[in-house]
């Protein structure tokens, strides 16, 4: 009887010892921290958009005569718009606060671009006619190099701020068309400025093409996929200088005479974007 009694209490232990074990408290492995400093480089993809306002002004004798009969076009705006795509890189510095420093510089091609008219009806006396006055615009492409400061809410996702300075090129153009079937000429005095605008043509025409400087603010999102990469959104608003266009007349009234302008103006290049991007780190 004994016998049978400690047979049970052993093989009562047997089956129970597993289930014990089980019940044991199991150390958890630690999560890795994500670290965000050291450098990277990435592409982005976009969209960008502006609005324009557009203003004409005489710059002779000849031109501010125009000007006397409503022949300067009248006050206009336009849109701007288009596709961007580029490549960025830069350099995090993880505080141990929770919080980022970084520099990043990026160059961006560019589809942005947008057209306006203005036009108008010169009275009946002495100079009749309606007439029309296109302009186009187009961002050829742009670059910053921007500081960022940026705060980690988890250790995968980085919100920041970033601004700094911005440069790019711009292409502008204006003319100044005749719509009516009456030609109209000129002549400036005493500074011997002139112009001469045959029917159905083109009176007045200028391009510019720059390389102008500028500034960025803005701000975006970042989350780490993995190890290396890290996908990105991201707002910017750039500020270009701005030139005005001189558009000068294509024949003159007089030979000799200095060919009138009129100078077409719409400030700054202005535009904001909104980008997606991928950075790979090193």
């Amino acid at each position: 009887m004994r016998k049978l009694i400690a047979a049970g209490f052993a093989v009562s232990a047997m089956m129970l010892s597993p289930a014990s074990a089980a019940d044991l408290p199991v150390k958890a492995k630690p999560v890795p921290v994500y670290d965000w400093t050291g450098f990277y480089a990435g592409v982005n993809v976009g969209y960008g958009w502006g609005d324009r306002d557009l203003s004409y002004a005489p710059n002779d004798d000849a031109t501010r005569l125009l000007s006397l009969f409503d022949g300067i076009p009248p006050p206009a705006s336009f849109k701007t718009s288009g596709a961007l795509g580029g490549l960025q890189f830069g350099y995090n510095r993880q505080l141990s606060t929770g919080w980022l420093v970084g520099l990043e510089a990026d160059f961006n091609w560019s589809g942005i671009k947008g057209s306006g008219i203005s036009s108008g009806v010169m009275p009946p006396v002495p100079i009749p006619g309606p007439y029309s006055a296109p302009f186009d615009e187009r961002i050829d492409w742009f670059g910053t190099v921007r500081a960022r400061l940026g705060y980690l809410p988890t250790s995968t996702l980085l919100t920041y701020v970033t601004g700094g300075l911005a440069s790019g090129q711009v292409t502008r153009s204006g003319s100044y068309i005749n719509n009516s079937t009456v030609p109209f000429t000129a002549n400036g005095l005493p500074d011997n400025s002139g112009y001469t605008c045959a029917s159905g043509t083109t009176c007045f025409s200028g391009v510019s093409r720059d390389v102008t400087a500028g500034w960025t603010v803005g701000g975006g999102f970042e989350y780490a996929l993995g190890e290396r990469m890290t996908l990105k959104a991201e707002y910017l608003y750039v500020s270009l200088a701005g030139k005005k266009i001189t558009e000068t007349a294509l024949a003159v009234f007089i030979p000799g005479d200095t060919p009138a302008s009129i100078s077409a103006n719409v400030g700054r290049a202005t535009f904001s974007t909104a980008r997606v991007g991928l950075n790979y780190r090193f």
